[in-house]
């Protein structure tokens, strides 16, 4: 049937319905038991850097300038995976720090100590009465749960196709010293797949706020997750910074999570060199290094050379392109001539960002009573609300190709029907 739905007429409507209802029924006697609720990389993309668990051998345990990494020390990682990750953020070896296993957590800790000791000598943020970061919506759950669980206030800013709506942007932080911070996932954004345009990115780095502490939390986790042979390349965010003579004004993220594998990967914060040795202070008091081991293991795995990551990202392409493909194409087939939902189409990262408006709650219900989970909805709002209860971010990359079909067929089977309740409604 190729008629949109909002040009059927109650019969035609109740038909479909029906049709939607038996096909649905077929889907829930199947007792299917399928979770796309995260991103995560699946088995088979764990087992492209299986070679991690041997690469070190008996007597391989020395760093280039013969550090012994099975001891205590280096704060600030080894200075040959500075050299090694700095191309990742576009950043020298001394404007990073190499961290631990997970950038959320840097980006906890960056936040938290906002919060306690303040920025740069600034007042703790966690001294003022009330603190409000921005948050691009749709935009990634974990990120927003951060803030407000250290007591900020989250304030939603739209997400238009080249990346938050800046005009709006700009006048918040002109006009309110309590804005504090704003989150950022600049290239594929989670859950849209956006890329900022280097305008954006130039304005961001441009930014006149009022607050003098203000910082761009730049969570670049996605900067090497292409599903094209050609990415997008991005303007530099602390290089446009510095040419504005703005460059302590931003945090940037990265990590291997997903590269090597998500339990045991390698995170790592960049910024200005006033910013980095602030940082660092700070982290002596946490810490007295992290682990030198498994930063040696990404090195040797790798070569010690940033190519051979990129090259070896084309491994994780081969792998999950064909999953995106799947997704868009069977949401294309079912509900393209409907006219019901948009979804993005995106060339990197983990996710696709679906939209049906007034029907968000439903749709996951119904997969849910079919066995198919997904990631709730308003997940990806600030607070869990979805003002238009409208956006679903599927996550296709950990079942199998054939786990995927099955659990799309159900997703594009509860869409219609939820699209079929509401227009009877």
């Amino acid at each position: 049937m190729h008629m949109k739905l909002a040009e059927m007429n109650r019969e035609t409507l109740e038909a479909f319905q029906a049709s939607c209802q038996q096909a649905y029924a077929a889907f829930q006697a199947a007792n299917l038991k399928l979770d796309m609720s995260r991103g995560k990389p699946s088995p088979e993309q764990l087992d492209l850097t299986e070679g991690m668990l041997t690469c070190l051998a008996d007597d391989d345990y020395r760093a280039a300038d013969g550090l012994d990494c099975r001891n205590y020390g280096c704060l600030d990682g080894l200075p040959e995976a500075k050299t090694f990750f700095a191309p990742m953020l576009g950043v020298s070896p001394d404007e990073l720090i190499v961290c631990g296993n997970s950038s959320l957590n840097i980006m906890y800790w960056t936040m938290s100590l906002a919060m306690t000791n303040g920025v740069l000598g600034s007042k703790p943020w966690g001294k003022y009465d009330k603190v409000k970061v921005l948050c691009p919506v749709p935009g990634y759950d974990r990120h927003f749960a951060v803030s407000e669980f250290l007591g900020m206030e989250l304030v939603n800013v739209p997400m238009l196709a080249d990346g938050p709506d800046m005009d709006m942007v700009e006048r918040l932080v002109a006009e309110d010293e309590t804005i504090k911070a704003i989150w950022c996932v600049p290239m594929y954004s989670n859950p849209g797949g956006v890329v900022y345009s280097d305008a954006v990115v130039k304005r961001f780095a441009a930014l006149r706020p009022k607050a003098a502490d203000f910082r761009i939390f730049w969570d670049n986790a996605y900067c090497v997750h292409h599903l094209t042979d050609n990415p997008p390349v991005q303007a530099n965010l602390l290089e446009e910074a510095k040419k504005a003579g703005n460059e302590d004004i931003c945090y940037l993220f990265a990590s291997t999570s997903k590269i090597t594998f998500p339990g045991s990967g390698v995170a790592m914060i960049a910024a200005s060199e006033k910013n980095i040795q602030s940082l660092k202070k700070a982290l002596s008091y946490a810490t007295i290094g992290f682990d030198k081991l498994n930063q040696l293991r990404h090195l040797r795995f790798f070569g010690g050379k940033f190519e051979n990551l990129t090259e070896h990202m084309k491994k994780h392409k081969a792998l999950i392109a064909p999953k995106f493909e799947i997704v868009t194409h069977t949401l294309e087939k079912e509900l393209g001539a409907l006219g019901i939902a948009n979804w993005s189409e995106p060339v990197g990262g983990y996710f696709i960002s679906f939209n049906q408006k007034g029907c968000a709650k439903r749709i996951v219900q119904l997969c849910k009573e079919a066995g198919v989970v997904l990631t709730g909805a308003g997940a990806s709002f600030p607070y869990g609300v979805d003002p238009e209860d409208e956006n679903i971010r599927i996550s296709p990359t950990f079942p199998t190709e054939a786990e995927l079909q099955k659990a799309m067929d159900v997703f594009v089977c509860s869409a219609k029907l939820a699209a079929a309740e509401q227009a009877l409604a």
